[in-house]
């Protein structure tokens, strides 16, 4: 599971106009991000507006994704619901034999106790061909998975290696990467947080802002992960006001616009997404001219 250390980016869905998959947009997607620097992909993250597509483009994008990246960096599948038969249905029919692990969000909106979220997740675990990476985002879920929940897992279930940790409770990212297995992975998913969390010791992140900062953004990952506080800090500072816009209204929404700006993609999405308003549009777009 060492390939999942650095930085993962979750790719954005590309749209035309007419809200079909730009398939287009996606190849030139992939290529940005890989000559950029980023160290695998995560595919069918919910930054891909996932919950829009149906069960055919999610198996298109799966193929499509693994065609285009052509090996050169892992590949990582998401695969979530608020189901947990749902879930396994998906690892049984999705073609995963060329992902390095698959990455689970915890069952949202449904709101289980924590026995039900660890349960959940070693039924899937005992169902999937690939690794499970946990993923732990409360404030989409509804329902925080607690350190404890965590660390059972990562301790009981051999299938499960890694975690993406999106709480934004640095209090619980400490008491995780304290207690953890030893060979366990534990990355951010949050960018804003992502430079004082790799100093606590986390193992990289999955990232939104990589779509755009292809480049700055594994730069200050690996720096980070070489000790080299300074170097990342210079490069974070750099990005900082960016993570701001790029989450002030909405996710994908915000990523989105700044790709837009850069040419990668049309700024189109499914409802209920909508576009950023026209004046953080300009703004960021003020941003970019000076970056």
């Amino acid at each position: 599971m060492e390939q999942l250390r650095g930085t993962g980016v979750a790719l954005v869905t590309p749209f035309k106009a007419d809200e079909s998959i730009d398939w287009n947009a996606l190849e030139k997607l992939i290529d940005y991000v890989i000559v950029g620097g980023v160290d695998y992909i995560v595919t069918l993250g919910t930054t891909g507006e996932t919950p829009t597509l149906s069960v055919e483009e999610k198996q298109d994008l799966v193929k499509f994704t693994f065609e285009k990246v052509s090996k050169r960096v892992p590949v990582v599948v998401g695969v979530g619901d608020y189901s947990t038969k749902a879930v396994v249905r998906s690892l049984e029919n999705y073609p995963l034999e060329q992902a390095a692990a698959v990455l689970s969000v915890a069952p949202y909106y449904n709101k289980p106790t924590q026995e039900g979220i660890y349960q959940h997740y070693k039924m899937i675990a005992q169902a999937s061909p690939k690794p499970i990476i946990l993923y732990n985002v409360p404030g989409r879920t509804g329902r925080n998975m607690t350190a404890d929940t965590t660390l059972r897992l990562a301790h009981e279930v051999e299938n499960i290696v890694a975690m993406k940790e999106a709480s934004g409770d640095m209090l619980q990212c400490m008491q995780i990467l304290r207690d953890k297995p030893k060979d366990f992975i534990v990355v951010s998913g949050d960018d804003a947080l992502a430079l004082p969390q790799l100093a606590c010791g986390m193992d990289g992140v999955i990232s939104v802002a990589a779509n755009y900062f292809a480049a700055d953004f594994p730069a200050m990952v690996k720096a980070a992960l070489r000790n080299d506080f300074p170097a990342a800090r210079a490069l974070n500072d750099k990005m900082m006001k960016g993570f701001d816009m790029m989450f002030a209204e909405n996710n994908p929404a915000g990523i989105k616009a700044f790709l837009a700006h850069k040419g990668i993609v049309e700024n189109v999405f499914r409802l209920p997404v909508l576009p950023v308003t026209d004046d953080l549009y300009n703004e960021i777009g003020e941003y970019l001219r000076k970056y």
